[in-house]
C-alpha cells in the first residue's frame, strides 16, 4: 500500500510539472512581442514560405522634403496650399519647412531633409547663388532634387532633376509689351518707378530683365527710380512713399508682384492720387487681390504667375523615382490680364 501511494505522488508531481512547462513554452513563443516577433509556423497553421505577402497599403510611402521660401505674398500662400493639398491626395508624405526668407535656413532644412533620407528634394531658392555645397551634398546621397518657382545660377545642371516653374523673363517681356503698346504715339519721356523682388531672387533679376529688353525698343519709357520692396504689402508701400516724394512726375509703376503692387496702391492714394489714372499701375502674379485692385481699376494691366504648382510637382516626383526620362526645364502656362479682362476672371479665380 505505501509503495502505490509513493507511485501515485510520484505521478501527480510528474503531471504538474509537464503543465507548467507547456504554460511558460507558449508565453514565450505563442504571442506577438513589440520587437515584432511571430508565432511560430506550427501555431498557426502553415509554414513560413505559406505566409501570405503584406498587403500594398504597408509599402513604403514616397517621402518629399520641401523648403519654402516663406510666406511673403498671396502667391506664396497659394503655391503652399497648392503642394500640400497635392502631396496629401497622392499619399506622399511631405516633410515641409518654411524658410522665412532666408537662405541660411533653406540650407539648414535640405541639410535635414539629407539626414532623414527622404526620397525627392524639392525647394523654391530664396537667391540664385550659392547652392553648389549643398545640393552636391545631396547628388552624393542619392537624393534627387527639383527645383521649384525659382532657378538656381550653378554651373553644374547635374546637381538637380529639373526646375519646374515660369518663366520670368518672358513675364517680364508681357508687361514691357502692354506698355510700349500704351504709349507707341508717346511723344515726351514716360516715367517708370520699379518696384523689384527680393535682391538676388531668380523672378526679380528676370523680371527686370526681360521688361527692360522690351522697352528699349522705345526711347520715350524711362526708368527713373527702381528699388527692392521685398515681395511684400508693407515694403512695396514704404518704397512707393519713398518714390513719390522724391519724384514728381511719376507716370508708370511696374512692381514685380502684385503684393508690392497693392502696398503702392495704399501710397498712391494716401498722396492724393488715383492709382490706374494718375500712374497706371503694371504687376505680376494675378492673386486674388490683385484681381480685385485691377477689377476695380486700379491696376492696369496684371501678368500672371501660377501659383497652383503642387500638381506638377508630384507628378514629377513620382517620375523621378520610377526612373522615367522627364525635361529639364518644365515651364507653367499662363496668360494676361487688363482691368476688364480681371473683372471677368475675377468671379472662378482659384488663388
Amino acid at each position: 500500500m505505501k509503495r502505490l501511494r509513493k507511485w501515485g505522488v510520484l505521478l501527480a508531481m510528474t503531471a504538474a510539472m509537464t503543465v507548467t512547462a507547456a504554460c511558460g513554452s507558449n508565453a514565450g513563443s505563442g504571442t506577438t512581442q513589440a520587437g515584432g516577433s511571430q508565432p511560430p509556423a506550427a501555431a498557426s497553421g502553415q509554414s513560413q514560405a505559406q505566409a501570405p505577402s503584406q498587403p500594398a497599403s504597408a509599402e513604403k510611402k514616397i517621402t518629399l522634403g520641401f523648403s519654402q521660401v516663406g510666406a511673403e505674398s498671396g502667391w506664396r500662400t497659394a503655391n503652399t496650399k497648392s503642394i500640400q493639398e497635392s502631396a496629401a491626395a497622392a499619399s506622399i508624405d511631405l516633410k515641409f519647412s518654411d524658410a522665412q526668407q532666408k537662405q541660411e535656413n533653406q540650407i539648414k532644412a535640405i541639410r535635414s531633409f539629407i539626414q532623414q533620407k527622404v526620397d525627392v528634394i524639392a525647394f523654391s531658392p530664396v537667391v540664385e547663388s550659392g547652392w553648389d555645397t549643398v545640393l552636391k551634398e545631396a547628388k552624393d546621397a542619392g537624393i534627387p532634387v527639383v527645383l521649384t518657382d525659382r532657378a538656381v545660377d550653378s554651373k553644374d545642371p547635374s546637381l538637380y532633376v529639373t526646375f519646374l516653374g515660369s518663366d520670368f523673363v518672358e513675364e517680364g517681356r508681357k508687361a514691357g509689351q502692354w506698355l510700349v503698346e500704351q504709349y507707341k504715339d508717346a511723344k515726351d519721356p514716360v516715367n517708370i518707378v520699379e518696384l523689384q523682388g527680393t535682391t538676388g531672387s531668380a523672378p526679380a533679376i528676370d523680371r527686370k530683365a526681360g521688361f527692360e529688353e522690351v522697352i528699349a525698343s522705345n526711347p520715350n519709357l524711362k526708368i527713373i527710380a527702381s528699388q527692392t520692396g521685398d515681395f511684400t504689402r508693407a515694403k512695396g508701400k514704404e518704397v512707393m512713399q519713398a518714390f513719390l516724394k522724391a519724384h514728381k512726375d511719376i507716370d508708370v509703376l511696374y512692381a514685380h508682384n502684385d503684393d508690392m503692387a497693392l502696398g503702392a496702391i495704399q501710397a498712391i492714394e494716401s498722396a492724393g492720387l488715383k492709382p490706374g489714372v494718375d500712374i497706371k499701375i503694371i504687376s505680376v502674379d494675378a492673386v486674388r487681390d490683385g484681381m480685385q485692385a485691377a477689377s476695380e481699376g486700379k491696376i492696369n494691366f496684371i501678368v500672371e504667375c501660377n501659383p497652383l504648382l503642387g500638381p506638377q510637382l508630384m507628378e514629377a516626383v513620382q517620375n523621378i523615382l520610377d526612373k522615367k526620362d522627364i525635361p529639364k526645364r518644365i515651364v507653367t502656362k499662363e496668360g494676361t490680364f487688363t482691368s476688364e479682362q480681371a473683372k471677368e476672371a475675377l468671379p472662378t479665380r482659384q488663388y
